[in-house]
């Protein structure tokens, strides 16, 4: 029977934590033990999770978890994977308001429930309400909220929603229809990447509708493309002003600020 090691001394794309995974050990346990022989149930788990990584599967989606800001939270194929990149929302939510500040919040798009998760663990005192339009991904983020108190609803965006906020954050579709990076991406749901031809079609609406769901002096914060914020701060000018645009972690455009005026 194959060893670890046999597989550790291989070329085999993320080998050591798909090993991880099948035989429930950390990197250590695997280097310490890497004499041990694969049980035929294990090999034929292990050389089926190489078959889907070898053909660009993320590993995200055969773990079924991924690490956000410090939290692991579930994933599936009904959900985007979770970014670095976003977790830059965060961190200006949560420097927007002194610690002890009581208010509310919406978050557009949930998802798998990273963002407003997030913010609830950090924030104990700020209410806060997730929507999403897909009824599968609103269950794992129900799922990872375990008692996180969040308000999930089902519904398309703002529409028909009547309650006001004090801060409407969103991490929505941008990616461009015929986009280059749709072909890394095609595993993941295509309803929560792409956005009509220029990636703003539902950047717009909720832009366009956000004021009439903000309390005075509320807040909208996106995330958008790294080519797409100048376009965005145009948008928002008609409704909000002290605009503030953030680059990420890798010195790219990537999200914006924006107070109802």
């Amino acid at each position: 029977m194959v060893k670890i090691k046999d597989y550790l001394n291989s070329k085999i794309i993320d080998i050591q934590p798909l090993l991880a995974l099948v035989l429930q050990k950390n990197s250590a346990n695997l280097i310490i033990n890497d004499g041990y022989r694969l049980t035929t149930k294990e090999k034929i788990k292990l050389d089926s999770l190489i078959e889907k990584r070898n053909k660009g599967v993320p590993f995200a989606y055969l773990s079924g978890y991924k690490g956000f800001y410090n939290s692991d939270f579930k994933v599936t194929c009904d959900t985007l994977i979770p970014r670095p990149e976003t977790e830059l929302l965060i961190d200006i939510a949560l420097d927007l308001y002194d610690e002890n500040q009581v208010i509310s919040v919406l978050d557009l798009g949930t998802g798998s429930g990273i963002i407003a998760i997030t913010l609830a663990n950090q924030r104990l005192n700020w209410k806060i309400t997730a929507i999403d339009i897909c009824n599968k991904a609103l269950l794992v983020a129900k799922q990872n909220a375990k008692r996180t108190k969040i308000n999930f609803i089902k519904n398309d965006w703002l529409n028909n929603i009547n309650k006001k906020f004090d801060l409407i954050i969103s991490n929505p579709p941008y990616i461009k229809i015929n986009s280059k990076y749709l072909k890394e991406l095609k595993y993941e749901p295509t309803k929560a990447l792409v956005a009509g031809k220029e990636g703003l079609d539902d950047i717009n609406k909720i832009i366009n509708n956000a004021p009439n769901n903000l309390n005075k002096n509320g807040y909208l914060l996106l995330e958008h493309g790294y080519d797409q914020q100048a376009k965005i701060s145009k948008i928002l000018q008609t409704n909000f002003n002290i605009i503030k645009k953030f680059k990420d972690y890798n010195t790219k455009n990537r999200a914006i600020l924006a107070q109802l005026k």
